[in-house]
């Protein structure tokens, strides 16, 4: 039922209550549920799993939901988009902006990985993801398990230009400056990210890892915001980040 309707927001565009409106979810089963959201959208949209996402990676993200983790929601394919692409708002709900650092696989992520096996099997890209909710008015208004059963908030993830990783050291003092139509509009640093990006990573190896699942080859990891959500409007919004580049996205009607 609850998979039912989170799959038919997705089909008609048209948000629903909160899941916890109707039933109260511990997390192991509301990550089932995401499991089999996702699943069947992959068979409805003919897609295919490309990654994972990091949610609530610092202490400000995680008193949304009043948890104390991160939680991950699952990219698929028609989630990716590339810097300088366009996306049209016309089919979203109430989307966010995050800027964040993706870390592309180059292989086989072990279960349970630690930092150094991640970033010596991983390219880094400067990124944007673009949180979307099939739940009427979400943000900031979810709580875990509703953000967990609606795929962590799973909008787009749009990534950049690949680069070779730096030291684990060197990747938490990265900064940010996000622009939005030229005008700088927030900054942040890599260490928001739960102290370090390879450390949200690590962390995700691990989760999954309690589940039966590793992180493969290919896969798109996005490792967490370097501030907190920004609600969007029409219009480009550009990270720069320091040692990676930049990415920009333009949002149209």
């Amino acid at each position: 039922m609850i998979v039912n309707k989170l799959l038919n927001a997705y089909k008609t565009g048209i948000p629903i209550d909160f899941i916890r409106n109707e039933i109260t979810l511990d997390e192991q089963t509301s990550y089932k549920i995401q499991d089999v959201l996702v699943k069947k959208k992959c068979a409805l949209f003919n897609e295919e799993i490309a990654g994972y996402k990091i949610s609530m990676t610092s202490p400000e993200t995680q008193k949304l939901a009043n948890t104390n983790e991160p939680a991950y929601g699952t990219i698929t394919t028609s989630s990716l988009l590339k810097s300088t692409d366009s996306l049209s708002l016309t089919n979203m709900n109430k989307p966010l902006v995050e800027p964040e650092i993706m870390f592309i696989l180059t292989d086989d992520i072990s279960m349970g990985a630690t930092e150094e096996e991640i970033l010596a099997h991983s390219k880094l890209t400067a990124g944007l993801e673009i949180p979307d909710s099939r739940y009427k008015n979400w943000f900031p208004n979810f709580t875990l398990q509703d953000l967990l059963c609606d795929n962590g908030v799973m909008g787009k993830v749009v990534i950049a230009d690949e680069v070779a990783p730096p030291s684990f050291e060197a990747l938490a003092k990265i900064e940010m400056e996000l622009f939005y139509n030229g005008e700088k509009i927030s900054e942040g640093i890599a260490s928001n990210v739960l102290e370090n990006p390879a450390s949200s990573v690590a962390w995700l190896t691990q989760k999954l890892a309690k589940q039966g699942k590793n992180l493969k080859k290919g896969m798109v990891i996005s490792s967490g915001t370097f501030i907190s959500p920004i609600p969007v409007e029409e219009g480009i919004y550009e990270a720069n980040f320091t040692g990676l580049g930049n990415v920009n996205i333009l949002l149209k009607s």
